[in-house]
């Protein structure tokens, strides 16, 4: 019999903070192969609040504990372990449901130890954001470094690690915020130009980067973004969508397609952590890539708040509102 701890649950799809539950839970036995993991960090990213509202592309079945992302402490291995010990720190393996107390999971399903020292919360965010930022910069078309990148929803963590990494690979980025002000906020996340979106963007980001080539358009909102964007790209410019934050489909202009050969592609982590167009070796030489820069600190997105397990609701009210700079944390032991 495993212990009983907490756990967040749902089982029915909805409005997320009403549809989440904490419940008392039975921990799976720990097999040969297993790993006990006590989580310390989880996090509440958009794809598991579209998964709560029963709009991501995997649904889980239900009764499901929510959360695919996260980071613990190793508390049991099983007889046949031998690659991690009592007391590891490691990034929980995705889509097991972390905003949990406690986790067991199959121990070669563990691909990255952190030092047992350094910021937890920023550590436990390595799983989605950073390598989806890392597809958008390097799997899309071929950037140089001196090469421009224009996104949307830059303020989201995909967006800071989109500044940051591009500062590391040696782009500039342009910034595109649904509000003014920000500048600051992009100076402090690496980014070069910070401009406000909506109608006329491709001449404020002309007269922001002195007429500079931008190849590459990073778009998480879709619907009328997406056309905002291809205007301020160059002929045989690429859009690579990650996101849907408008709720609308992308809008793209025959004009753009046809006469300027601007093409639009979907970036999903997913399909490869699924192995479409990776393999291990590469996900984990990628992930050993941005663990050591989160280690090291160049890799950081603000929080804007962290909160036990029992204010679930609480937490994912807070990761939905509007004008939010950072993310929303659970700390399941806290």
């Amino acid at each position: 019999m495993g212990e009983i701890r907490k756990a967040v649950q749902f089982d029915r799809t909805g409005n997320p903070s009403d549809v989440v539950e904490v419940v008392n839970l039975e921990t799976s036995p720990v097999g040969p192969g297993d790993a006990l993991i006590e989580v310390d960090a989880a996090t509440i990213n958009p794809s598991h609040l579209l998964t709560l509202q029963g709009d991501y592309g995997i649904q889980p079945d239900l009764p499901a504990v929510p959360g695919a992302e996260g980071i613990g402490t190793i508390k049991e291995i099983g007889k046949e372990v031998s690659n991690f010990q009592v007391g590891d720190l490691v990034m929980i393996p995705p889509y097991t449901g972390t905003w949990r107390q406690q986790v067991v999971v199959p121990a070669d399903r563990i691909v990255v130890k952190f030092p047992s020292t350094g910021d937890a919360v920023q550590m436990a965010m390595l799983m989605a954001n950073p390598p989806t930022a890392w597809l958008l910069l390097k799997t899309v078309i071929d950037l140089q470094p001196g090469d421009w990148v224009i996104q949307n929803a830059a303020n989201s963590a995909v967006g800071q690690y989109v500044m940051q990494l591009g500062k590391i690979y040696g782009f500039h980025t342009v910034n595109v915020m649904r509000r003014d002000n920000l500048n600051e906020f992009v100076e402090e996340a690496s980014g070069d130009v910070c401009v406000v979106g909506g109608a006329g963007l491709s001449e404020r980001v002309k007269t922001a980067t002195n007429n500079a080539e931008i190849r590459l358009a990073i778009d998480a909102i879709a619907g009328e973004s997406t056309q905002h964007l291809a205007e301020c790209l160059t002929e045989n410019g690429t859009i690579a969508n990650y996101g849907l934050l408008s709720g609308s489909p992308c809008q793209l202009s025959p004009n753009e397609i046809i006469f300027r050969n601007i093409s639009l592609r979907g970036v999903w982590l997913t399909q490869w952590l699924r192995g479409r167009d990776s393999t291990a070796e590469i996900r984990k030489t990628v992930y050993d890539e941005l663990r050591s820069y989160i280690v090291d600190g160049r890799l950081h997105v603000r929080v804007d708040a962290t909160y036990p397990l029992d204010q679930v609701k609480n937490a994912v009210a807070h990761a939905m509102r509007d004008g939010r700079n950072g993310k929303v944390v659970l700390l399941p032991n806290a």
